[in-house]
């Protein structure tokens, strides 16, 4: 596994403040929206890891990594479409919920997977992708993923419409 560059450290700081800080904000809220401060420094945070993932070609070309960090863009953007001005309807809200729920499996994945493959240092976990707990990992963050936007979707359905907050 190649050495982090500098953009690859930078970007991994983002990664994790991304992370938790969408954490924290699922916790108080349930779901995530730019109309709280977490939620916005998670979708800023989530846009910047997103985008510098796009800068990294380690590996050579474009792969998987990039593919997720697009992924994330699209639903980056899906959902602030959600979020805006009603132009989902009556979905909009799951819409949103889905979106953005789905960039945290999009962190998710990649990081499990570099982990994996670069930690501990000198003698990591895994020395391939093609390895079955590898599989396993992803197979479980979808598993975990699709559970909590479940919950997550049956909590928004019992709610009133989500109001601007300040948090």
């Amino acid at each position: 596994m190649p050495e982090m560059i500098p953009l690859g450290w930078f970007h991994t700081v983002m990664g994790i403040a991304a992370l938790v800080s969408g954490a924290v904000t699922l916790y108080r809220f349930k779901e995530i929206s730019y109309r709280t401060r977490t939620g916005l420094i998670y979708l800023a945070a989530t846009l910047v890891t997103a985008a510098t993932a796009l800068l990294i070609y380690q590996h050579g070309g474009f792969g998987i990594a990039h593919f997720m960090a697009v992924a994330a863009l699209v639903a980056l953007a899906a959902g602030a479409l959600a979020e805006g001005p009603g132009l989902f309807g009556k979905w909009s809200r799951q819409i949103q919920a889905v979106s953005y729920s789905a960039t945290i499996l999009f962190h998710c994945l990649p990081a499990v997977t570099d982990g994996l493959l670069r930690l501990p240092v000198g003698n990591p976990v895994l020395s391939s992708i093609d390895d079955p707990i590898m599989k396993a990992s992803h197979l479980a963050l979808l598993v975990l993923f699709l559970i909590g936007v479940t919950f997550q979707l049956r909590w928004i359905n019992r709610q009133p419409a989500i109001a601007s907050t300040g948090d």
